[in-house]
């Protein structure tokens, strides 16, 4: 069981702490032979160094970590492995939006309460710790991991070019709603930088459909709603109009271009949840260190990301995979996580931690990224997402790219968006 194994500690004592003193091997256990498990996970999770901490003080574990990039890859995969009864290994990432229709078969993961990670609530925001547990209370099916909490990535370089204020406080001054983020975007093109406002309209769409309400596709009974929730069709609206107003740079995420685009100043803004800053530094490389800055998002702060860990019932070590769960996700390995990637904690103790609550992020021009992100994140509300948001979501948003390529114009493409979503359903 993992245990709290001291109360003034610093990060880097608590962490040396824990790997030595809770859950490890016995010598005998070691020396009868190695146990490796296998960490499955998408996009960043700052893992590396807590992974080389933790073997060195369980000599009986080798850890291997598979990552696959993108999540959209992720996640069928994930699927396959988990239908297939082999392939998931020891511990895997459950992304928020696969969460719920994977709750839907519980038996597929180890009952992390079978595990002692009952006397671990306490060290997560409580809603964070609910979406993992069944409606009866009786199993636990992740521990969480990150939050992503919002805010908005801008270049000052293109911004002073543009003739717009630097200073985050007045950036943010810009767009405390998203209309303002729209005139302000209005302002930027018609300055005639030669480079896009934002990048894509995806992302803004989502953080906009994510301050709309409680529940986004589908209702608490898992029926699909999207033809109805204003909401929805509010999110819609607001990026085609950013669209019509030629902000968007149609470069889609993840691609070569995308990547590209920061280190060339090809886009000058884009939501940032706070992972997101640590793809950013990887894609924008040090020669732009300082010309990225962090301002508040547009209207009220919103979740957009956040993951789990969980061990497949088809792990082969499911005890010694738990135990790792747990410390890759304790306070102390959510704060290393944090300063490793930016991956913003689900933990209020990591939180409240000053190396999360002061940090700064000099790569981000100094920017008080703890404050930033920690002022709304203990008081965040989830929004629902039924068993098949992903693949509504990923429908609405290959509608909205054609949009941006022209391919349809934008009630065409919405008719299209909501038939798909309703054949997706029924399959």
């Amino acid at each position: 069981m993992f245990m709290r194994c001291g109360k003034a500690l610093t990060v880097a004592a608590a962490v040396a702490l824990l790997v030595a003193g809770c859950g490890g091997k016995s010598g005998d256990e070691a020396a009868a032979g190695t146990v490796t498990l296998t960490v499955k996970t998408f996009g960043q999770f700052g893992y590396d160094d807590l992974i080389t901490q933790y073997e060195s003080s369980h000599p009986g574990i080798k850890i291997k970590q598979e990552n696959i990039a993108k999540l959209a890859d992720y996640t069928p995969k994930l699927q396959q492995w988990l239908t297939a009864g082999s392939g998931a290994g020891d511990v895997v990432a459950l992304e928020e939006g696969i969460l719920v229709k994977l709750m839907g078969k519980p038996d597929q993961f180890v009952n992390l309460l079978d595990q002692g990670a009952g006397d671990l609530q306490g060290n997560f925001l409580d809603w964070k710790w609910k979406q993992a547990l069944t409606p009866d209370g009786k199993k636990l099916v992740g521990l969480g991991t990150d939050i992503g909490a919002q805010g908005m990535c801008y270049r000052t370089d293109l911004f002073a070019k543009a003739g717009l204020p630097t200073d985050r406080a007045r950036v943010s001054e810009l767009w405390p709603t998203w209309d303002g983020y729209l005139a302000t975007g209005k302002r930027f093109a018609a300055a005639d930088t030669g480079v896009s406002f934002l990048d894509t309209a995806g992302p803004v769409y989502q953080n906009i459909l994510m301050q709309q309400g409680d529940q986004t596709y589908f209702d608490r009974d898992n029926k699909l709603i999207v033809d109805t929730n204003p909401g929805v069709r509010t999110a819609w609206d607001r990026t085609v109009a950013m669209i019509d107003a030629g902000l968007s740079g149609k470069i889609q995420m993840w691609s070569p271009a995308w990547n590209a685009g920061f280190k060339k100043g090809t886009f000058a803004t884009i939501p940032c949840p706070a992972w997101m800053l640590g793809v950013i530094k990887d894609q924008a490389g040090p020669e732009n260190a300082g010309k990225w800055d962090v301002a508040r998002v547009p209207g009220e702060g919103a979740v957009r990301g956040g993951s789990f860990l969980a061990v497949p019932a088809q792990s082969k070590h499911p005890k010694e995979a738990a135990e790792l769960a747990k410390f890759l996700t304790s306070p102390q390995g959510q704060t290393a996580a944090f300063k490793a990637k930016n991956n913003f904690p689900s933990s209020p103790q990591a939180i409240d931690d000053p190396a999360v609550s002061s940090a700064v992020n000099t790569y981000f021009n100094n920017a008080p990224v703890g404050k930033i992100f920690g002022q709304s994140a203990k008081s965040l509300r989830p929004v629902y997402l039924g068993p098949d948001n992903q693949v509504v979501g990923d429908g609405i948003g290959d509608a909205l790219t054609a949009v941006e390529q022209g391919k349809l114009k934008p009630d065409e493409a919405w008719t299209k968006a909501l038939d798909d979503a309703k054949r997706a359903v029924q399959k």
